[in-house]
C-alpha cells in the first residue's frame, strides 16, 4: 500500500472522529493530510475524474444536515472530509495547470 492512500484512509478515519471530538487544530491537520494525498495519489490522467469528484462531493456535503437525528453528526464528517478532499483537490488543480502551461 502507497503512502499517500493510507493517508487518505488515514483522513478519513480522522474526519470520523472528529465529528464527534472538538479540536481547533483538526481542520489544519486534515488540511496537510489532504496536500499528502493529492500529491501522492492522484496521477496527470486521474487528475480531471478527482477535481469533478471533488467538486461534486463539496457541493453535495451539506446537503444531509435535514436528516432526523443523524444529520448534524453526518454533515460533521462530510465537512471534515471536505478539508481534505479540498485541499487535495487545490494542490491537484495546481499542478494540473503548470502540466498545461508546460505544453
Amino acid at each position: 500500500m502507497k503512502i499517500g492512500s493510507i493517508a487518505f484512509l488515514v483522513g478519513l478515519v480522522l474526519a470520523v472522529v472528529g465529528a464527534f471530538v472538538s479540536v481547533d487544530w483538526f481542520p489544519v491537520l486534515l488540511v496537510v493530510i489532504g496536500l499528502v494525498a493529492g500529491f501522492l495519489n492522484i496521477s496527470g490522467g486521474e487528475s480531471r475524474r478527482f477535481l469533478i469528484s471533488a467538486i461534486a462531493f463539496m457541493m453535495a456535503a451539506d446537503a444531509l444536515d435535514s436528516l432526523p437525528m443523524v444529520g448534524a453528526k453526518v454533515t460533521d464528517i462530510m465537512l471534515n472530509i471536505g478539508y481534505m478532499v479540498g485541499a487535495a483537490a487545490l494542490l491537484v488543480a495546481v499542478m494540473s495547470l503548470f502540466d498545461m502551461g508546460k505544453d
